[in-house]
């Protein structure tokens, strides 16, 4: 009775043109119908993939996987005696690993909660994994939230994961069947999902530049790893989706290699552009290595007496 209600009640909601407005599960309701051509009646487990296919998707994931391990080790110790199981996905929504009570498998397997599985949005509609990846931001998709009737006894916790040039790697998901998963509940779960996901996030950007200086960027206060990657010579060879964000950095920019200064120098007009913000720097970091001698810091930068200081007067760059 309660299952037909459900499916019932996902219909009546598609079926009605101004839904996709109301809310992001409405929203991907609407998808779920619309777009994939899914009924919230079909009772079929989520499809599978083959071992041969699981083992591409494992060794395309080997960044993810490498960087992960720690978080997820420290989240399942967080949240594992709860009833609750831990997935790391790939970008389509496919679980890589999990972390779970042995005496809890047997459930969370029937569930489809398992290496292999697909949670994509376009194969099981409204869900936390597969809705996370759709959104690219971290939520929680409860119960009858979900699309289909026969995943409404979950409650997921899911946030995204970001590699090391800001493109969507996977998703860290915690997901439990306990009927008694109340509010106050579900936000601790969406504290330490987000921490797992920004650790995880952070871990990959380390490890996809191992001889840089990592520095902690501007940006907004949301918890996510704003990081920058610098060469020897201070220049920003890599920045993290956060740190893009902010400082409005895309791969074009990142490959004329702009001097740190350029970005992290608070006195700095952002509104200059990024060349002329790069000279800037540039100027600035001579001078200060020679200490302030003009004639030294020209000599660095390979350029006359004269040339520098004209530079120097129309980048308003002052003698130290």
């Amino acid at each position: 009775m309660a299952r037909s209600r459900h499916v019932d009640d996902v219909l009546a909601a598609t079926a009605d043109p101004a839904a996709p407005a109301r809310s992001f599960v409405a929203a991907s309701w609407w998808r779920s119908v619309a777009v994939h051509g899914l009924d919230p009646a079909n009772d079929k487990p989520p499809n599978t993939l083959g071992d041969a296919a699981l083992r591409t998707v494992l060794e395309r994931s080997g960044p993810l996987l490498a960087a992960a391990g720690q978080s997820l080790d420290r989240l399942f110790k967080a949240v594992g005696d709860a009833g609750c199981c831990i997935l790391l996905t790939d970008h389509q929504g496919v679980p890589l690993v999990r972390r779970g009570v042995a005496a809890d498998d047997e459930t969370f397997h029937r569930w489809g909660l398992w290496p292999g599985a697909v949670w994509s949005e376009a194969s099981e509609g409204t869900n936390g994994i597969g809705t996370c990846i759709a959104e690219q931001r971290a939520l929680v998709i409860h119960r009858d939230q979900h699309f289909h009737a026969r995943n409404t006894g979950l409650s997921c916790t899911v946030a995204p994961v970001h590699d090391h040039v800001g493109r969507l790697a996977g998703a860290v998901d915690v997901s439990s069947a306990r009927a008694d998963l109340v509010e106050p509940m579900l936000g601790m779960l969406t504290v330490c999902v987000t921490d797992a996901a920004r650790r995880i996030e952070a871990t990959m950007f380390r490890q996809a530049f191992p001889q840089a200086r990592i520095v902690l960027a501007p940006g907004p206060d949301r918890g996510a790893p704003s990081l920058l990657a610098l060469d020897h010579d201070d220049l920003v060879i890599g920045a993290t989706r956060e740190a893009r964000l902010a400082l409005k950095l895309d791969d074009e920019i990142l490959a004329r290699r702009i001097p740190a200064g350029a970005l992290l120098d608070r006195e700095q007009d952002d509104r200059a552009a990024p060349l002329e913000a790069a000279e800037r720097a540039a100027l600035r970091r001579a001078l200060a290595r020679s200490n302030g001698n003009v004639s030294a810091a020209a000599a660095l930068l390979g350029v006359s007496r004269a040339t520098l200081h004209r530079k120097m007067k129309r980048l308003a760059v002052p003698r130290i």
